[in-house]
């Protein structure tokens, strides 16, 4: 049986990629309208995640800031482009300074206000490499099937907050965005299609990559 990692070592390794001044300044701008924007173990998992699938098409739900985009876009090409959705239109709008303060081109993040699953069904079918949600934890489920259905064969959905404060693991807990995320996780793991992983990184990642069907 494996010893469990101890608060010093998960500490060493979420800062074990260091954020810079532009990152800084877009969680700076996150605590400031109370938003929680995903830690940089998170953020070093996803800039890796984009970087290995050379990805060209992202989406996300839940702009924030920004601090989550930063980390997608600087793993992705030169020449991806980051649809990002979000509900709150001045959150994005300062996503769109932290993007600017990263020199990052106008024409390779696209933000969208809205709800997402407003938002998602008019989206092209099987064009992007990578899904993020980071949105309203109730509706991860219908995020879920979304992806399924933008996500090209090899494709990786990732949801952040998998493990929601240490709840989804307490079979006690049984409040509603605790119960969905639950959910989400068995019908994750239980999928056919999907080769899942739960990394223990910030507040837990949850990776489902597509597989290749036979007529793909």
């Amino acid at each position: 049986m494996t010893t469990p990692i101890n608060a010093a070592s998960w500490s060493y390794s979420e800062a074990y990629v260091a954020e810079d001044d532009v990152l800084a300044s877009a969680r700076s701008r996150a605590d400031e309208v109370g938003v929680t924007a995903i830690g940089s173990g998170g953020g070093a998992a996803l800039r890796f995640l984009a970087s290995v699938l050379e990805a060209r098409a992202v989406v996300e739900i839940g702009t924030g800031t920004g601090v989550s985009g930063l980390w997608l876009l600087r793993g992705m090409r030169a020449d991806g482009v980051l649809t990002t959705v979000d509900i709150e239109a001045e959150h994005q709008r300062l996503a769109r300074q932290s993007f600017t303060e990263a020199q990052i081109p106008s024409q390779r993040a696209r933000t969208i206000s809205g709800a997402a699953l407003d938002v998602l069904p008019r989206l092209t079918d099987g064009h992007y490499d990578i899904v993020f949600c980071d949105g309203d934890k109730r509706e991860y489920g219908a995020y879920l099937r979304e992806a399924l259905r933008l996500l090209r064969p090899g494709g990786v959905v990732a949801f952040d907050n998998a493990l929601w404060h240490d709840r989804v693991a307490d079979p006690a807990r049984r409040d509603e965005e605790t119960v969905a995320i639950r959910d989400l996780g068995r019908e994750v793991a239980a999928h056919d299609e999907l080769v899942p992983v739960l990394l223990p990184v910030g507040d837990g990642l949850l990776l489902a990559k597509k597989e290749w069907t036979p007529q793909d």
